[in-house]
C-alpha cells in the first residue's frame, strides 16, 4: 500500500520553469505554440495547486527575449513571484538562480522550458552531477527542430533524467480522486487546459448531472 519512493509527490520536489518567452518561442518548432502554451499552464495551474515551491528564471528579459507566457503570469505574477533573470544559458551557472533552486531543499527537480537542448540540458546535466534528481517535462519544452528537442531528450536519459508528460506531472500529484480538496481545482484545470481530456471531464461532470 506505500507509494514508490519514485514517484513525484507535492512535497518531494521543485519545479524549474526556464526561459518561457517570446524570443525563444518564436523560434521553437518541435511542438505546435498553442500546444506548448496549454501544457505549461497545466504544469503552473499544477504546482499552484498543490503548493509546489517553484522557481520561474528568465535570460535577458528586458534586452531580448521579452516577458514570459501570459499562462506562467497567470499563476506566477511577476510582481509576486519575482522572477530571476540571467545572462548564462545554463540556469545552473547563475547564482541567484542556483541559490533559489538548491535552497528549496529538495533531492528531486523537475524541469521545463525553452529550449530544450540548450537551456535545458544544462541544468539538468548540473544538478545530476550534484546528484539531484532530475525530471524533465518533455511536452512542455521544445526546440528549434524535431531532431534538436529529441536529441536533447535522448542525451538526457542517456545521463539518468527521468522523461515525463504534463498531464502525467498534474495525475502524479493528485494521485487518487478522494482528495477533495484539490478535485475541483484539478478538474477545473484541464476543463480550461486539457484539450479532449478536458471535454471529457466536462462533459461527464454533466451527464452526471442527469
Amino acid at each position: 500500500m506505500k507509494p514508490s519512493v519514485n514517484l513525484l509527490s507535492p512535497e518531494n520536489h521543485a519545479l524549474v520553469l526556464i526561459d518561457f518567452e517570446g524570443q525563444m518561442a518564436f523560434a521553437t518548432s518541435s511542438i505546435q505554440l498553442s500546444e506548448l502554451r496549454n501544457n505549461v499552464a497545466i504544469i503552473c495551474g499544477a504546482s499552484k495547486i498543490f503548493n509546489v515551491p517553484t522557481i520561474v528564471t528568465t535570460v535577458a528579459e528586458d534586452s531580448f527575449a521579452g516577458p514570459v507566457f501570459p499562462e506562467i503570469e497567470e499563476f506566477y505574477p511577476q510582481a509576486t513571484s519575482g522572477y530571476i533573470d540571467r545572462t548564462s544559458m545554463n540556469t545552473w551557472e547563475d547564482e541567484n538562480a542556483y541559490k533559489a533552486i538548491t535552497g528549496t531543499k529538495k533531492q528531486k527537480l523537475v524541469l521545463a522550458g525553452l529550449w530544450t537542448g540548450v537551456c535545458i540540458v544544462g541544468p539538468a546535466l548540473s544538478a545530476l552531477d550534484e546528484n539531484y534528481e532530475v525530471f524533465v517535462i518533455t511536452d512542455a519544452c521544445g526546440d528549434v527542430s524535431n531532431e534538436a528537442h529529441e536529441r536533447a531528450i535522448q542525451r538526457m536519459v542517456h545521463a539518468g533524467v527521468k522523461p515525463i508528460t504534463s498531464i502525467q506531472y498534474l495525475l502524479e500529484l493528485q494521485r487518487d480522486w478522494a482528495r477533495q480538496e484539490t478535485y475541483v481545482p484539478v478538474t477545473n484545470l484541464m476543463k480550461k487546459y486539457g484539450g479532449s481530456y478536458g471535454l471529457g471531464i466536462q462533459y461527464a461532470h454533466k451527464m452526471l448531472q442527469h
